[in-house]
């Protein structure tokens, strides 16, 4: 069986990304879950922080790991022994964007695919920077993240 590698910031890891696992951990021997150390994105959790939550909402998944990392994606792929790069769509424009760096990730590994997974509708409008927004001005994030990750998100925003 295949290995995969899931990257993204993570920050934080919602509900959306656990379904989304969720489903992945059935089709692939292992999942990586990479969380990408991008400070363009002005993240609110460190990557040790993005890292240690998600592991610790994902610790009763036998075949999923969580990996901080900062280098080329498709490097990180080979090095984590995985010939599958997977990701998420919620919406038609979220295709765009993904398509363009599936390409670029087939044109450095065309020995690595890339495979899509569309969000369960109830986690398509979701996204990290929207419940963090939600958080900021104190609204409730229950439904969109376990409450290890409202634990923290209480802690680092005070």
């Amino acid at each position: 069986m295949v290995n995969a590698v899931y990257p993204g910031t993570f920050d934080p890891i919602t509900n959306g990304h656990i379904d989304l696992l969720k489903r992945a951990a059935k089709m692939f021997a292992h999942v990586t879950v990479a969380v990408a150390d991008n400070t363009s994105k002005q993240p609110l959790f460190t990557i040790n922080e993005r890292v240690a939550m998600a592991a610790s909402v994902l610790a009763d998944f036998n075949n999923v790991s969580v990996v901080g990392f900062d280098n080329l994606l498709v490097e990180f792929t080979r090095t984590n022994n995985a010939s599958v790069i997977l990701r998420g769509l919620r919406a038609v424009s979220d295709f765009e964007y993904e398509f363009q760096l599936a390409g670029m990730n087939r044109s450095l590994a065309p020995d690595i695919e890339t495979i899509f997974l569309t969000t369960a509708e109830q986690y398509a409008y979701l996204s990290s920077s929207l419940v963090k927004e939600v958080a900021r001005l104190d609204g409730n994030i229950a439904k969109f993240v376990p409450p290890q990750v409202i634990a923290e998100i209480d802690r680092k925003l005070g």
